[in-house]
């Protein structure tokens, strides 16, 4: 009995020691190890809307949106977005033209490409994505583009009237029109990245409005070097147009629980054709070069790039948006300093009636 002892406990010696030595070879093998942690996601910041977070005006556009396949995108390398620094990605889904419609989800498509509030939830399952900014509304009811057409058309024909004075009439029931297409494609980003999983703490939603392409104060031979505009005109768009687009901005804004960056004085004295200062904005631009990339289709697009604002302006822009998401303010305004320097103040834009000079 005692030999037969010896011998089992023998074995249980052995199968313990043979046990030890398989699971320091094999770690995963009769004993739970933890798993590596997954890497961390990189962050990245997201821009959503039309031309003016696109990029268009800055030049230097992405191959595929310079009119390859019909997509006149025209997402530039200078686009505000790219040079924030606020996270380690940036991500341009904005499209020269789009509407809210293209923003939110749904089916309707603009120059080839589907909803972006679709694509960004696709993108914040990848990315950890801590700001996402949204410029959309002009290309709705107010159709901005083809109203600053008509202001051309008004110039070139002295027997017409001024556009300023049918459109001042118009001018808030577009606006009336435009806020819940915005409120609801923003409700749509809202659901995107609550669908990837976020919650609306998990990230900054800054909703963007417009800057003043022309101003009044033009040179001289400004119909003549790019600016087709009354006088008259340009103010009224400066003064009223343009900061009244700002305030259903800022109420579709507040609805939806987002961050409001008012641009509307963001090139202020920097506009096209100003005799003030360096201009921030392109001028009435033909690119014929557009034909090498759209071919025929480029007939309709030579003109896209006028009157927004240019490279040095996504600049000045990118360092506005960047001061004011690492603020916590829920409001910002952008406005020039004496340092030749675009600049955020907290809080909301000045009344229409006191930006005429």
């Amino acid at each position: 009995m005692p030999r037969r002892a010896t011998t089992s406990t023998t074995r249980i010696a052995a199968a313990a020691l043979l046990f030890g030595l398989v699971t320091a070879v094999l770690p995963g093998v009769g004993t739970a190890s933890a798993a590596p942690p997954a890497p961390a996601k990189r962050t990245a910041i997201v821009a959503l809307g039309d031309s003016s977070a696109s990029g268009e005006g800055a030049g230097d556009y992405d191959a595929g949106t310079r009119g390859e396949k019909g997509d006149w995108c025209h997402r530039s390398s200078h686009a505000y977005v790219r040079h924030t620094g606020l996270a380690s990605t940036a991500i341009n889904l904005a499209c020269s033209g789009a509407t809210s419609a293209n923003v939110g989800f749904g089916t309707a498509t603009h120059d080839t490409e589907g909803s972006q509030a679709r694509r960004l939830g696709q993108l914040a399952k990848n990315y950890k994505v801590t700001t996402v900014v949204a410029q959309l509304g002009a290309n709705d009811d107010p159709s901005f583009g083809s109203s600053m057409v008509r202001c051309v058309a008004a110039f070139l024909n002295p027997s017409l009237p001024g556009c300023a004075k049918s459109l001042a009439t118009q001018w808030p029931a577009r606006l009336t029109a435009m806020a819940p297409k915005v409120q609801k494609a923003l409700t749509d980003v809202r659901t995107a990245m609550r669908q990837a999983g976020y919650q609306d703490k998990d990230y900054v939603l800054v909703l963007a409005s417009y800057a003043s392409p022309v101003t009044e104060t033009m040179t001289k031979t400004h119909g003549f070097v790019g600016c087709p505009y009354r006088a008259e005109d340009a103010r009224w768009g400066r003064t009223v147009a343009v900061p009244q687009l700002s305030a259903a901005l800022r109420g579709v804004a507040d609805k939806v629980g987002a961050r409001f960056l008012d641009l509307s004085r963001a090139t202020e004295g920097h506009e096209a054709c100003t005799s003030a200062g360096p201009e921030w904005q392109r001028r009435l631009t033909v690119d014929p070069k557009a034909f090498a990339t759209g071919g025929a289709a480029a007939i309709t697009h030579l003109a896209q790039e006028s009157f927004h604002p240019n490279a040095v302006g996504h600049t000045q822009l990118a360092g506005c948006l960047t001061a004011f998401v690492r603020g916590t303010a829920k409001h910002g305004l952008c406005v020039p300093g004496k340092d030749g320097k675009l600049h955020v103040q907290a809080g909301d834009s000045t009344p229409a009636r006191a930006l005429a000079r």
